[in-house]
């Protein structure tokens, strides 16, 4: 079986084309990042007009560089949960208009299930069940993976995402966007102990939730005080731009971290998986390494190239597929940061 794949859910535009043996003949991802770099951040609209020029091409290029047409898919899968409303919208209309068009089955994709699934086609074995954390700059949760499908959340978030505070503490550190490779660049150069910031929720053992917020706003006072800020007009030095980069790492690796472990204990896993953006920092990878290897848990973290936003872990859908879980036209898509559950 051949299945296109589809990924529009937040500012990148991904197609693949993947067997029902997770043989991955083909995979484009078009990027969106220098269109929201004057942004410091994905602005919704912009997305997704960027989206709808660029899918089509997108999709026809994938085919081409697989050898294959429409004609011989036997299905198409598109992310429709959760992300950003018109950039999941571009995805949804493209596949249902070509299952349509052809007469090929619909097969819908949750976007966070798929960053767990990366580590399953990595690991090129079964790795659930498992504790999942997903970690990017629209998501930080956990959630007990009984099956590839079946995901029971245990925590996440209540305010910002992981990966928007490094977005948000790069424009504040002068930091060129996307902010999670720009900070762990910097550092490299800095004490991690230079500034003590906070850890919310971390030594708190009956709760599995993150909070990055009043972190981000800690090194916003330490950076510039308190009050209205220009930050485009702050002259800091460069041993205090690595310094406070390498303690506020430091800090969200500590939450991650701590939290992870403390699921597993909490729920009797003895298997991690972990996917999204933030999971390609190194000194989170490392750190996870360390404390799974002491506490004698089995680790799976996404290859780098996984990580990010893509369409390959929209292979998925074979499980779906399997599972006898087809859609029809009828097929919305849900737009937000938590909706996830037993399918």
């Amino acid at each position: 079986m051949k299945i296109l794949t589809i990924e529009s859910t937040c500012d990148e535009t991904a197609a693949a084309v993947i067997t029902d043996k997770f043989e991955v003949l083909s995979s484009i991802v078009a990027s969106q990042e220098e269109l929201h770099q004057k942004f410091n951040g994905v602005v919704p609209e912009i997305a997704a007009r960027a989206h709808v020029e660029r899918i089509l091409p997108v999709i026809a290029e994938t085919l081409d560089r697989a050898g294959i047409s429409l004609s011989d898919l036997d299905a198409i899968a598109v992310a429709n949960e959760p992300g950003l409303a018109g950039s999941l919208l571009v995805g949804v209309v493209a596949a249902k208009a070509l299952c349509l068009a052809h007469e090929i089955p619909l097969v819908a994709v949750n976007h966070l299930q798929a960053h767990i699934f990366a580590c399953r086609l990595a690991a090129e074995k079964n790795v659930f069940p498992c504790v999942g954390l997903i970690v990017s700059g629209g998501h930080s949760n956990l959630y007990k993976c009984n099956t590839a499908l079946d995901f029971v959340p245990l925590g996440g978030t209540i305010d910002d995402a992981a990966g928007e505070a490094f977005d948000k503490v790069a424009t504040m550190l002068g930091l060129p966007y996307p902010g999670g490779p720009s900070i762990s660049k910097a550092a490299l150069e800095g004490d991690d102990k230079a500034y003590q910031f906070p850890r919310p929720f971390l030594r708190d053992k009956n709760s599995l939730d993150f909070s990055f917020s009043g972190l981000k706003t800690a090194v916003r006072y330490e950076i510039a005080g308190q009050g209205q800020v220009d930050f485009s007009k702050l002259e800091i030095p460069q041993s205090k731009i690595a310094d406070v980069a390498a303690s506020f790492q430091a800090a969200v690796v500590d939450c991650l971290t701590g939290k992870a472990m403390l699921a597993l204990k909490q729920s009797g896993m003895d298997t991690l998986c972990v996917g999204g953006g933030v999971a390609a920092n190194h000194v989170l990878r490392e750190r996870l390494q360390s404390e799974c290897l002491a506490a004698g848990v089995t680790l799976h973290i996404a290859p780098f190239k996984l990580c990010t936003d893509n369409a390959v872990m929209g292979a998925i859908a074979i499980e779906r597929l399997n599972a006898g879980l087809l859609e029809d036209l009828s097929l919305d898509i849900s737009p937000g940061l938590m909706r996830i559950g037993k399918s």
